[in-house]
């Protein structure tokens, strides 16, 4: 079920209209919580919900069994016990991705490797069906056995609840990757809903269905065209069909965060910021402190810091970096053009921890420096849109060539998309200022209303990072 559909509309006036009348009933509340998360979910596929209830108790039950050492005689035992129930729950976590995302990526590589070596062995490549978002509620399952081992949340003991956690609608098959210190207390305590609350919540819906609707499926007709046949298109088309992938996926990601958001908030919810204006970045880190925050401190907090994080002498910190950012690249596809995307910009950030922190740095201008990590980024965003490893190499060749012949180029659009990026670099400026006028959000309200009446029958196009 997508958010900018009428079913979804449907389903959530029923959802809603249910919710407040069992608002003060906690365990019916959580209860309906649960069955229209369910419903939600297993819109998609049936199937999929075996696999949601199957994680949700194993790591339901090892929470349990991790604080439950009233049976345990020795502090030696106690340990091996708690470690052993979080192993459990990291393989099977670890299993469930490798299987369902990895499964094909792996054999189409051993059959290839066998080819080359001249092996003579016929290894079927497997074709099996990704459930929606697995990776992000895996990750929230696996965030919250790890915290609850080492003592950072409480373990939840009310199955309901916890299964509402993992399965919460607003926010299951695309992020963002919430804490169980963050939304287990919330579900825990009868939710304030005031009407400011459900009028804030359905503007950031709308805001978020503006980006998809109006900006993200537009910008994506003319990316699909040119970035599903770059031979055909010269650099200048190649160069701007880039620059539009990098809004259409801020856009499109950032748009379905903000629908979660503004969904989550109406039911007395509060999720995290997931974007906070990336292409504003004056540096790499600072771009990934930015861009799916939920998920770029996931891997701080359970890769990064595990492997060593800052500490240790610096050739160790700069590795700890690269691979946590390669392992982020291969948790985005089961392809080698993901792996070589988050390795470019684990190497971006390496090369350029001590530049940054230098007086040379520091000193020049901050619109340049935002120019720069902005073009890097579109730099690693061909690897990451391109069908094919073959295809990125096609489209750099050719960039770096430049060649110009008849560009095409969608001008409206790219105006459109300029004036936003204006806002937003004048928004992290010392003229904020500007924008409070009454006069700029009256006139950014209509465009976007009017734009979405324009365009939103246009395009209809699941959004991206589902596949993920």
């Amino acid at each position: 079920m997508l958010f900018h559909t009428w079913t979804f509309v449907i389903f959530f006036t029923i959802t809603m209209s249910v919710y407040l009348l069992l608002r003060r009933h906690t365990n019916c509340r959580l209860l309906w919580l649960l069955i229209a998360s369910y419903v939600f979910y297993g819109w998609w596929n049936p199937l999929f919900l075996i696999l949601i209830f199957y994680s949700t108790s194993l790591e339901y039950l090892a929470g349990l069994m991790i604080t439950d050492t009233r049976y345990k005689k020795t502090w030696l035992t106690i340990c091996v016990y708690k470690k052993t129930w979080l192993t459990i729950c990291l393989l099977n976590s670890i299993f469930m991705l490798g299987f369902f995302k990895y499964a094909g990526f792996f054999t189409e590589n051993l059959r290839t490797l066998f080819i080359i070596l001249h092996i003579p062995l016929d290894v079927p490549v497997a074709n099996i069906l990704l459930p929606v978002g697995i990776s992000f509620f895996t990750f929230q399952s696996m965030s919250y056995i790890i915290d609850v081992y080492y003592k950072k949340v409480k373990v939840e003991r009310h199955f309901i609840r916890y299964a509402s956690f993992v399965a919460m609608f607003p926010q299951m098959v695309a992020g963002p990757i919430e804490r169980g210190r963050n939304i287990l207390p919330q579900l825990r305590h009868i939710p304030i809903i005031r009407g400011l609350d459900v009028s804030d919540g359905l503007s950031l819906f709308l805001i978020g269905l503006v980006k998809k609707v109006v900006m993200a499926d537009f910008l994506a007709i003319y990316v699909d065209k040119v970035y599903n046949n770059p031979s055909f298109y010269d650099s200048t088309t190649l160069i701007f069909a880039t620059y539009a992938f990098a809004w259409q996926i801020y856009f499109d990601f950032s748009g379905y965060t903000d629908m979660a958001r503004g969904v989550a908030k109406a039911l007395g919810i509060r999720l995290m910021l997931n974007f906070n204006n990336p292409y504003t970045a004056v540096d790499i880190g600072d771009f990934w402190r930015r861009w799916h925050i939920s998920l770029s401190s996931w891997f701080k907090d359970y890769v990064y810091v595990p492997l060593g994080g800052n500490r240790g002498f610096k050739y160790k910190v700069y590795w700890n970096v690269l691979l946590t950012m390669v392992i982020s690249g291969f948790w985005h596809g089961a392809a080698w053009t993901f792996i070589i995307w988050g390795g470019l910009n684990g190497l971006g950030r390496v090369l350029t921890i001590d530049l940054e922190k230098s007086q040379f740095y520091l000193k020049i201008p901050k619109i340049i420096k935002q120019l720069l990590v902005f073009h890097f980024i579109c730099l690693t965003w061909v690897f990451f849109r391109a069908a094919n490893l073959s295809d990125a190499m096609l489209i750099l060749k050719k960039i770096c060539l430049f060649t110009n012949v008849s560009p095409e180029i969608p001008v409206f659009l790219f105006g459109a998309v300029g004036l936003i990026w204006i806002y937003q670099l004048i928004f992290s400026s010392k003229y904020k200022w500007l924008l409070e006028n009454s006069f700029v959000r009256v006139g950014g309200m209509v465009t976007a209303l009017v734009l979405f009446l324009v365009f939103s029958t246009a395009a209809n196009k699941q959004f991206i990072y589902f596949q993920f």
